[in-house]
């Protein structure tokens, strides 16, 4: 059976844009705009990632161009100062890089972007060299599975184990990611349990039951 991605590796970008610590200032902001990217990651050795420069670190050189903070501005924003001053990458750049493995989940590594604001994560193997680069739009790849492949992995993965036992076949019924379960059921204590199993299954939007003769009609928490 064909399963939809599940892990980094799935969906992740293995073309990268990456630049080394010596890049000037200019270099990083003109590969930004060529390969319409908001962060590069900063490499060294033979592709180990040590950090990663974003439009943020970028916009302080800006901010502080025509101007003289005091001297409580300067206290309060002393990191953001310093940028404003850096010439390459190694001065410009966050670290340690916030990174994900290629193997990771993408639960983790969309749980990794909300926690830590950021984008894109540079995806990197065991000993901390670059593979891809994952992002955003990268995460939202799984919606675009199709509503018969959807059904089919909760089918083979999720109605048939458990519930071989019902009276009469339960249906699967997925329209625009939302799915819909019905049939009858002896024992409707497993309903909750299809709902979070169906919901984790990459892709799916909703889920609801639509049963005959009201067997599965408590909508689950």
């Amino acid at each position: 059976m064909s399963r939809g991605p599940h892990m980094v590796s799935d969906v992740m970008t293995h073309t990268v844009v990456a630049v080394g610590r010596g890049a000037s200032f200019k270099d990083v902001v003109e590969l930004m705009q060529q390969w319409r990217v908001s962060a590069l990651p900063v490499l060294e050795g033979e592709g180990r990632v040590v950090g990663v420069v974003s439009e943020a670190d970028l916009l302080p050189k800006e901010e502080f161009r025509d101007s003289d903070p005091d001297r409580f501005t300067q206290a309060r924003r002393l990191p953001d100062l310093a940028k404003a001053g850096a010439l390459t990458a190694g001065e410009l750049m966050s670290t340690p890089a916030v990174t994900v493995q290629a193997d990771a989940t993408l639960a983790e590594a969309a749980r990794t972007m909300a926690q830590r604001h950021v984008k894109r994560l540079p995806v990197t193997n065991a000993e901390g060299l670059l593979e891809g680069v994952i992002s955003r739009a990268d995460l939202l790849k799984v919606f675009l599975r199709s509503d018969e492949e959807i059904a089919e992995e909760i089918r083979q993965e999720i109605v048939s184990p458990l519930f071989a036992a019902a009276s009469q076949p339960i249906e699967v019924r997925v329209s625009e990611g939302r799915v819909t379960l019905s049939g009858r059921l002896r024992d409707t204590s497993w309903v909750p349990v299809a709902a979070r199993l169906v919901r984790a299954v990459e892709g799916v939007v909703d889920v609801d039951f639509d049963p005959p003769n009201g067997n599965m009609a408590r909508r689950p928490d």
